[in-house]
């Protein structure tokens, strides 16, 4: 298998498909590597962590509140593009099952029944709140939620280099 992975401009199905590849030929590996796996873990700690201030702010509720009374969603179709194969065989690590086709043709496609399918996503979907957001939400609230961000997204910055040094020694 080439470990070339898709362009970022190619169909997400084509990015799916190379990350599926990956996993399904060198996951095994990826889980030997002590250094992968502690970071997986402590992605899982961050991410866990960012979600539960992100709830306890009322950023959830506002979300939820939006998308099903205002019809609006941050989540909009396209959005996807901006995932490699890395960070969607990341999410492959993390247990996640990668959808086969958009729920919504407005919206991500990955963005499901229950919001983001996602473990691991892009800094942008991590750190974006629109202003409707910043105007209802204490700033100290904002300011805890952002360190959260900050480990989230240190950690999985860790992983994903990781991963791609690691990759160098695929055949």
């Amino acid at each position: 298998m080439n470990i070339r992975q898709p362009l970022l401009s190619s169909p997400i199905e084509e990015k799916i498909a190379w990350a599926e590849n990956c996993y399904e030929k060198y996951g095994r590996r990826l889980f030997e590597d002590r250094t992968i796996t502690d970071l997986l873990a402590r992605l899982q700690r961050a991410i866990q962590g960012s979600r539960k201030e992100m709830t306890a702010a009322g950023i959830v509720d506002l979300c939820r509140e939006c998308e099903l009374n205002e019809g609006g969603s941050c989540c909009g179709a396209g959005l996807e593009n901006k995932y490699d194969g890395w960070l969607l065989l990341i999410n492959l690590l993390l247990n996640v099952r990668l959808p086969e086709k958009r729920h919504d043709p407005k919206s991500c496609f990955f963005l499901g029944n229950t919001g983001c399918m996602l473990q691991a996503r892009h800094v942008i979907c991590v750190n974006y709140v629109c202003k409707k957001i910043t105007d209802r939400i204490d700033p100290e609230a904002i300011k805890a939620l952002r360190e959260k961000e900050g480990e989230e997204l240190n950690a999985l910055f860790l992983l994903h280099e990781r991963i791609k040094g690691v990759s160098r020694h695929w055949k």
